[in-house]
């Protein structure tokens, strides 16, 4: 099988994202191993990002350690030494090989191994703006600046990523307006038209925007192409995230390739490739 990058579908591409550095199912999350992989074969993965107590970011998903981590207690109050010494755990729950990186880790991983120049990372920031201090937006930009031209950087709260990419000027932003007010919004009218509309004027700058792949298939049923003023506003859309690859999930995800999404996201790139390809 061909490596897990994209589906060609009517003329239109649609790249297959690695959802937190995993290539199929089974892999355990944010190894280096695997992320040099993706950057190499030029595909679009994810990673997350959270601050930690020395004014960087940590790559984890989570505010606490526990779950992902062979320690314990908040991100925000561990120092990065104490992070560094610390195991990721495998799908199982069991401590790896592998242990926890930070975000200046992770970028000097890139510099010293060349990313193929169709290659994108996605730094998803979890946290906002309030988190933010000069010290944080600082060491970011010092760290990301120089392979910020592979990368682009998004969240929830476009403010936060504003702050942060303009501290390091080569860097691209995204958009994600399904959490908070934005989605509270559209949960209690079903206004798709505004709610896009809205993420759009939000986040002029962004080129990509994350959507839940559960309201572009909600708003296609509703009669509306929320993929279309995506689109014509010069963006690119990401559908998120297909977790599982089954009968239940398959039939989503050839809607969302008939919509024209740009990206989708999901946790085994390399089974929903196959499944896609029989």
């Amino acid at each position: 099988m061909s490596d897990p990058l994209y589906i060609e579908q009517g003329g239109h591409r649609t790249w297959l994202k690695w959802h937190r550095g995993r290539r199929k199912a089974s892999d355990p999350v944010f190894t280096g191993s695997r992320i040099l992989e993706a950057m190499r074969l030029g595909a679009s993965v994810e990673v997350d990002l959270v601050i930690h107590a020395d004014h960087g970011c940590a790559i984890l998903h989570n505010f606490s350690l526990e779950e992902e981590t062979t320690g314990s207690g908040l991100v925000r109050q561990t120092p990065a030494a104490v992070l560094r010494q610390l195991h990721l755990r495998g799908t199982d729950g069991h401590p790896i090989a592998d242990k926890v990186m930070l975000l200046e880790d992770l970028c000097a991983l890139l510099a010293q191994n060349q990313p193929h120049p169709d290659a994108l990372l996605q730094l998803d920031f979890k946290e906002d703006s309030a988190a933010l201090t000069p010290e944080v937006i600082a060491n970011f930009g010092a760290t990301v600046g120089p392979v910020a031209r592979s990368l682009i950087l998004s969240g929830g709260d476009f403010d936060a990523i504003s702050l942060l990419a303009n501290s390091a000027p080569d860097l691209r932003t995204g958009y994600d307006p399904c959490y908070g007010e934005s989605l509270a919004r559209l949960k209690a009218t079903g206004d798709f038209k505004t709610f896009i509309n809205d993420a759009l004027k939000t986040a002029p700058d962004a080129e990509m925007i994350y959507l839940a792949y559960d309201i572009v298939l909600e708003a296609d049923a509703a009669g509306f192409d929320i993929v279309a003023p995506i689109h014509a506003s010069g963006r690119r859309i990401d559908a998120w995230t297909i977790r599982t690859v089954d009968d239940t999930t398959i039939p989503k995800v050839r809607r969302l390739l008939a919509l024209k999404v740009d990206q989708i996201t999901t946790d085994d790139p390399e089974g929903l490739k196959a499944a896609l390809e029989k």
